[in-house]
């Protein structure tokens, strides 16, 4: 098997390169309260932890019915 050519990854920087199109930055100001702004911040640690908490106390109700209905 013949040998693969390595394919070039850096931009080409010649006289007649493309010239890149300035980037433009939308920015929206959003006034928020107290509780609001706190949940915002923390929103991508708390989520995953009360979804979990909410699994477990199902999980714990259902083994006590379990164990409720056995007995």
């Amino acid at each position: 098997m013949a040998k693969q050519k390595k394919k070039r990854n850096k931009a080409y920087q010649g006289r007649d390169a493309r010239i890149a199109q300035p980037q433009v930055i939308h920015v929206e100001a959003v006034n928020r309260n107290r509780v609001h702004q706190w949940w915002f911040d923390r929103k991508k640690f708390l989520k995953p932890v009360l979804i979990a908490i909410g699994v477990a106390l199902i999980l714990v109700w259902l083994i006590v019915e379990l164990i409720r209905a056995v007995f």
